[in-house]
């Protein structure tokens, strides 16, 4: 933890959130556990129409343990979880930590070659997957050294007439969702019910053990798996709940919509509302009008988001008929947002909005705006307690800036990543002297509120998920037409920025827009897919041959409305 020394953001800090903490040595599933001892008939999840208990959550966490361990998963073991938000992925995720393993989110929307990149990266033997995405796993599966099939279905955990209809949807699209039980394949309630009565205790050092391996680009814009300990998480999470001055425990109910295997809503949506006791109201997608009929149905009180999901709820014609009074803890993260998006949404009753900033290798939140006292327009706020930055020169990163002026940002505090996975290398560009070092651009003001300027990298946030350009352009650069190719994200109001490529065709070469994307659906994840492209017939660049993303941007800036 940090000295306790006078910084300038502690003065911005409201009052009843302290400048340090003091943490317990915990593992992060004993947030479950806690809460199950403290709230046992407290509704934890309402999925679909279908309610649990803190008690049966905790209990279903305990049997997935057990059945992990009966199949041979040891302390340290890795086993991925291709989910979307839904109660299996609570209890796969919360079972592994009991177990002793390492939970290895993956993006549902990931193709073969990203699945087989990572699954074999960190080595999973283990993968809980959804029974609409059996056919992309068996694809994967030798390839990728999968040796136990774990499968679940959303229906498994809906009331029954919602269930019903899931089916009926499925069976319209030609999908049936009754898998054969065969070797090393089975469904998710049958591998919990032959869990032994009772497992010996896993002995876990908070501090060392990882809790989660959490893909990420990093600085670089290779894809690569943050280590994150439980004490990471543990620590993050009561940092966030001191933050929210006045959260109740076991009285807050959560809007879970951000997906949880990416690190901003496991911590937001999942860990801190876990932490809380809360009730959490779980979505596998953002969809406005439900989104805006459950605040109201359920009275939620904390939902954190996206800048794309609260302008999606800001221009909903139907947004000023619902009452969304009940929110007290909004918080909006993972690309920039936009002042007038704020003034709006309060405007429509939807309590404070908040600005946090953050990135994987910090598991993920270092910033957030005040939730009272002063808010700056375009800035993410101020250090969270025990959190420490500064801005250094973006030459050596050795000399610390003075206030107001523009460098990179570095951060420091006890959330930060342990390093990158089986990579030395790059974990010592990032994580130097203690320091984690962002990558981003940013400047401090004399109350210690940072300002975003730029990015170092070329990292793109289109939707609240990362891009990394140089792997779309190597994608494209497969294609034999193709001579040139620069990818680069552009402002947009909605997604924050939105993809577009820039291609430049080999002499002679025909290639369509729609023959290009049809090339990048089949070997990207549908939100890594340029949404524009535009044919060229050379890209800017530098004398040393540098594409210059730079000038790309400023072109689409100054291009005419109508152009």
């Amino acid at each position: 933890m940090c000295e306790t020394v006078s910084f300038p953001w502690v003065s911005a800090y409201p009052e009843g959130v302290r400048q340090k903490l003091t943490y317990r040595l915990q593992p992060l599933d004993l947030f479950l556990e806690q809460a199950a001892t403290r709230w046992p008939q407290k509704t934890a999840v309402i999925f679909f129409g279908k309610k649990i208990t803190y008690r049966q959550l905790a209990a279903e966490a305990r049997q997935f343990a057990a059945a992990l361990a009966a199949c041979g998963i040891e302390k340290g073991d890795r086993v991925a979880v291709m989910l979307p938000n839904c109660p299996q992925f609570m209890i796969c995720y919360y079972g592994i930590l009991r177990a002793g393993a390492v939970v290895v989110p993956i993006n549902p929307q990931n193709v073969e070659r990203e699945l087989i990149q990572q699954l074999r990266d960190v080595g999973c033997k283990t993968i809980v997957y959804l029974d609409t995405s059996h056919e992309l796993i068996q694809k994967v599966r030798e390839a990728a050294g999968i040796q136990q099939l774990i499968v679940t279905g959303l229906q498994d955990y809906m009331s029954p007439l919602a269930a019903y209809k899931y089916r009926l949807l499925w069976k319209r699209r030609g999908v049936s969702l009754n898998l054969p039980v065969t070797n090393g394949l089975l469904r998710l309630t049958e591998f919990v019910n032959q869990a032994p009565a009772k497992v010996s205790q896993i002995s876990i050092d908070p501090l060392e053990d990882l809790a989660v391996l959490q893909y990420t680009g990093g600085t670089t814009g290779t894809p690569k798996a943050a280590m994150l300990t439980h004490y990471n998480l543990v620590v993050n999470s009561l940092q966030l709940k001191e933050w929210f001055v006045g959260s109740r425990e076991g009285q807050e109910i959560c809007l879970s919509v951000m997906p949880f295997f990416h690190v901003y809503g496991m911590t937001c949506g999942l860990n801190l509302a876990v932490a809380l006791a809360a009730t959490l109201v779980i979505h596998p997608r953002f969809k406005t009008e439900r989104v805006l009929a459950d605040i109201e149905r359920y009275k939620i009180t904390v939902f954190p988001g996206t800048p794309a999901m609260y302008v999606a709820i800001n221009s909903q014609a139907s947004t000023p008929d619902y009452d969304l009074s009940s929110l007290r803890y909004c918080v909006s993260g993972a690309a920039a947002l936009a002042p007038d998006v704020v003034r709006l949404f309060e405007k429509n009753g939807g309590g404070v909005l908040l600005e946090g900033y953050g990135l994987t290798e910090a598991s993920p939140v270092t910033h957030c705006t005040p939730l009272m006292g002063m808010r700056k327009a375009r800035s993410v706020g101020v250090p969270l307690p025990d959190t420490e930055c500064k801005i250094v020169d973006l030459q050596t990163g050795d000399e610390e800036l003075p206030l107001g002026a523009a460098g990179e940002l570095v951060v420091r505090g006890p959330q930060v990543m342990k390093g990158y996975w089986q990579r030395p290398d790059e974990t010592a560009k990032i994580l130097r002297n203690g320091w984690l070092f962002t990558g981003d651009i940013a400047r401090l003001d004399e109350y210690g509120y940072t300002y975003l300027v730029d990015r170092k990298k070329d990292m793109v946030i289109s939707g609240g998920y990362n891009i990394y350009p140089q792997h779309v352009e190597s994608i494209i650069m497969e294609l034999p037409q193709v001579q040139d190719v620069a990818v680069a994200g552009i402002p947009d109001a909605y997604r924050g920025e939105t993809l577009k490529a820039y291609v430049v065709l080999s002499q002679n070469a025909s290639l369509s827009k729609e023959q290009l994307l049809e090339h990048c659906k089949q070997r990207l994840a549908a939100y890594k897919v340029p949404r524009l492209i535009e044919f060229r017939r050379e890209l800017p660049k530098t004398m040393d041959g540098k594409i210059l993303r730079r000038v790309l941007i400023e072109e689409e800036k100054n291009r005419p409305l109508d152009a």
